[in-house]
Parts: C-alpha cells; sequence; structure tokens
C-alpha cells in the first residue's frame, strides 16, 4: 500500500492498529523524497538518519502504551524554523554554515508530541518573496507545473505535502506566506489568530531566539486535508513557556456550527486595487454556490465590512515598516527624501509602502491606532457573519521569475500586468487585524492549475473557519494528487 499521500489521521489510525509501523512509514516517505524529489526541489535539507531513529523510538514507545497525538507519523518543517544539528540560512548564502543550538518552540511541540521530522523545506531569500528560491538550495518547482513557483515563502512545504514527502508541516505567514502556497499547490493551510501560536526559535540566523511578541507574523500548520490542520493547530497553539514560566494548554472556543447550513457566510470576490483573475472568481463562487446549496446564508456585500482600500494601505504601511530597521543611515535617509516628495494626495499602494519606510515611533502609533479601529469593525461584521470567503491571491501559480528587481515584476491578471506586490493585498486583508484565516482548495483552472480560497474567521475563533473547511471539503472535495 502507498501511504505517502495518506492522511495524518488516517496515518495516525494505522499506526494505532498495527496495520503500519513508524519506521515503513519513514522509510516509504524517504523513498519518495529520493525518487521524486529531484524534479521539485522541496526538501531542502533532508534528515533522514535522525528520522529513521525517531520512527523506531516512536514504535518502541507505541508499544509501551504511549498515545501522543503524533506519535510515529513523518513530517517536514519550514526551513526558517531552527532544528538543533540542521542549518538555519533563511536562504541567505553568507549563513549557509548557521547551525542553531537548540529547537524552535514549534519544532519541540512536534517532537514532543512524536512526530517524525524528515527534514527542512525550501524558502525564499529571508522569507521576503512570492515563490521560494535562493542561492544555496535552488529553485522550488510547483508539482502541477514545474514551470511555475509553489508559492512563497513556505513553498517548499506546500511542494512537499503535494508530492505526498510527510503528511504534515509548519510554516509561518505574514504576507500570504502559508495561504498562497497552499492555494498554487491545492493543500490545506491555516494562519491562526496573532499570538496563538508561539513563534520563538522561527527567527532569522542573525537574530537570538527569544519569545517576541511578532507585529504581524504567525506560525501554523499546513496539511492534505482540513481535519489534520485542526489535529496540527492543536499541538501548535499556546503562549511560549518562557514567557509563562510553565507551559500554558489553550482552550479556543468551539466552532460556532457543526452543520455547513447554520453558517452565516461573506463572499468578496473584488478588491478596489487589483482585479480577480477569472480561475480564481470562479473558485470562489463555487464555494459561494456550495454554501448556498447547504443551506448556508450566504451575502455578497455589507456596509459592515472595513473599507478595503484603507486596510490595504495601512497592511502595507505596516508591512513595510520594519523592513528598513538595519538599513544603513545613508539609504533610509535616501528613502525619507523620496518619501518626503510624495503628494500628500498619494494613496497608491507603493506611496503608502514607502512612506512605511520610514514611519517614525509616532506615525506608527497612528497606524496602528487606525488598526484598532479595523478590528472594531470586524468584531461588529462577525456578529452578523460567521466567516468571510474570498481569494488568497488574483491568479494560480504563475511562471517562475527570478528577475533581481521585484519592484520590476509584473503579474499577469487575465492578459493585463500588474505590480508584482500588488497581489498581496488580498492576504492582508486578514494579516493586518491579526485574524484567523484558513486556505483550502475549491478545484483547479482551466490550465489545471490548483485554486484555492481563504476563510477569515472572528479572532480567537479559529475552529469556525477550520469546521467550514471540514464541511466544504465534503462538499466539493479537497486535496487531489498532482499526475
Amino acid at each position: 500500500m502507498d501511504w505517502n499521500f495518506r492522511t495524518a489521521e488516517e496515518l495516525g489510525a494505522a499506526l494505532r492498529t498495527g496495520e503500519v509501523t513508524s519506521a515503513q512509514l519513514t522509510d516509504e516517505a524517504i523513498s519518495g523524497i529520493e525518487r521524486d524529489d529531484k524534479a521539485v526541489n522541496a526538501i531542502c535539507v533532508p534528515d533522514f538518519d535522525r528520522a529513521r531513529a525517531a520512527a523506531r523510538d516512536a514504535d518502541e514507545a507505541r508499544a509501551r502504551g504511549d498515545v501522543r497525538p503524533l506519535l510515529g507519523i513523518p513530517v517536514t518543517v519550514k526551513e526558517s524554523y531552527n532544528v538543533a544539528g540542521l542549518p538555519t540560512t533563511w536562504g541567505m548564502p553568507p549563513h549557509r554554515d548557521h547551525l542553531p543550538a537548540e529547537d524552535a518552540v514549534q519544532v519541540s511541540r512536534l517532537k514532543a508530541a512524536g512526530a517524525v521530522v524528515l527534514g527542512k523545506t525550501n524558502v525564499p531569500v529571508g522569507l521576503q518573496d512570492i515563490q521560494s528560491f535562493n542561492g544555496i538550495y535552488g529553485t522550488t518547482n510547483n508539482p502541477w507545473d514545474h514551470g511555475r513557483t509553489p508559492g512563497g515563502s513556505s513553498g517548499g512545504s506546500a511542494a512537499a505535502l503535494a508530492s505526498g514527502f510527510g503528511a504534515l508541516s509548519i510554516g509561518s505567514d505574514l504576507a500570504g506566506s502559508l495561504r498562497t502556497p497552499a492555494h498554487f499547490c491545492g493543500v490545506y493551510a491555516h494562519k491562526p489568530t496573532i499570538g496563538l501560536a508561539a513563534t520563538r526559535g522561527m527567527v532569522s540566523p542573525t537574530a537570538p531566539a527569544l519569545p517576541t511578541e511578532l507585529d504581524l507574523a504567525v506560525v501554523g500548520p499546513m496539511a492534505r486535508t482540513a481535519r489534520d490542520l485542526t489535529l496540527l493547530l492543536d499541538v501548535m497553539a499556546g503562549p511560549d513557556p518562557l514567557t509563562f514560566g510553565v507551559a500554558h494548554d489553550v482552550t479556543l472556543p468551539p466552532a460556532r456550527h457543526d452543520r455547513l447550513g447554520d453558517f452565516r457566510v461573506l463572499v468578496l470576490e473584488d478588491h478596489p486595487f487589483i482585479p480577480t483573475g477569472e480561475a480564481v472568481r470562479a473558485g470562489v463562487n463555487r464555494v459561494a454556490d456550495a454554501l448556498a446549496d447547504g443551506g448556508a446564508h450566504v451575502e455578497r456585500g455589507s456596509r459592515l465590512l472595513p473599507d478595503l482600500a484603507e486596510a490595504a494601505l495601512l497592511y502595507r504601511q505596516l508591512l513595510f515598516s520594519g523592513a528598513t530597521a538595519h538599513f544603513p543611515v545613508e539609504a533610509y535617509e535616501q528613502l525619507q527624501e523620496r518619501a518626503a516628495r510624495l503628494d500628500a494626495d498619494d494613496l497608491s499602494l507603493d506611496a503608502a509602502g514607502l512612506r512605511g519606510m520610514v514611519l517614525s515611533h509616532r506615525d506608527w502609533i497612528e497606524v496602528t491606532n487606525r488598526r484598532e479601529v479595523h478590528r472594531h469593525g470586524w468584531r461588529q461584521l462577525f456578529a452578523r457573519f460567521d466567516v468571510v470567503v474570498c481569494p488568497i491571491t488574483p491568479t494560480p501559480a504563475f511562471p517562475h521569475d527570478h528577475h533581481p528587481d521585484p519592484l520590476e515584476r509584473r503579474i499577469d491578471i487575465d492578459g493585463v500586468e500588474h505590480p508584482y506586490f500588488d497581489q498581496l493585498v488580498w492576504a492582508g486583508l486578514a494579516t493586518m487585524p491579526g485574524l484567523p484565516a484558513t486556505a483550502i482548495p475549491t478545484g483547479r483552472s482551466a490550465q489545471g492549475l490548483p485554486v484555492g480560497v481563504q476563510l477569515i474567521g472572528p479572532m480567537f475563533e479559529d475552529r469556525t473557519p477550520l469546521r467550514l473547511a471540514e464541511l466544504l471539503e465534503q462538499s466539493i472535495g479537497g486535496f487531489q494528487a498532482p499526475k
């Protein structure tokens, strides 16, 4: 039997009944990687010897009666997480030999839950791209079309899952880095509520692994089913034990509903800053139709929705505000001069990004105060709705584009070119206020490429979009393996 595309839930059941051993699962996963990853290049740092040893330990533990949630299940880890004994480079060649001394808190949680870590997955340089390529590990290809990107920055993890390399993976998300690769590769991902899952050790090789509270970024689970996302989120959730002194469990509220027909859903498909391509629009509407057919209450607009244009501008300022913290003084002063020349009426995304790069602390406080106004608006919206369905990016996976200046790149939307980074506005819709968002596959485009959408839920009610993801998986189908 081919175990590589079975779900974590199925593998756990088979392990418990003795149908298969962790050693067998791990050997089969490694064989699949050695056979198929040459074309995909998802696993940039294999750790097969230690994986086999961990699998043997898991089998012995199970024989003693151990019942941990991920015991013996093969998984992968995004390269940006510290794993003791393996390099953490973030794709930056000067740090190719950086070896952290201890595991990231989420890697520790995976291991404590009994998972078998097969290795690390590829990322873009500094995690700062919508693709996954760098000068150390090369380019990761989309398993559905090797001429296209799997997305970024968790692109290696999404490509690994779509290729059957492990049942689960962990990634991170600041600008759609969990959701976009899931959308491009036809898998599932969940961006948790900001602060729900500890991030220590998911840190660049130049920085110490401290329990820092991040402004926008989160860490989260990736899988091939919605139920597996919930399984892994339950392992990941909880604050850093260094902050509380002891491990601190988190009890999330249950999903608001258990039946599809009970959900109240707002569907969005248009954004003021960028058009939605035909393939993604079809995916959004497929979900909307499934919801309506299942008896859910579906609306296409609401006066309660916070202003999408202002939300995108606030997100762009917050996203770029940290980008210049370590710039040389001369470069920072040049940015200040450029920002000072902007017309006060320039409300473009590019202008917002430039202003964000030179925000004073006073200005940053004002921007984050506006964010709180938007958060309040979302609270009001979620009193009427349970979930918002919308795009993740305007298109399916696009062809590799390694132009050295990302500002010169363009994204093609139904034959019309748009600025490359403008496609981030949909990801920012959940990121800016810190809301949970679950990426789900909805089928394929006319070109045969995966298309996904995101289900945005109320803050700290992560189980609500996750449950809707399960129900939609039953209704419209879920992951399909590439041919």
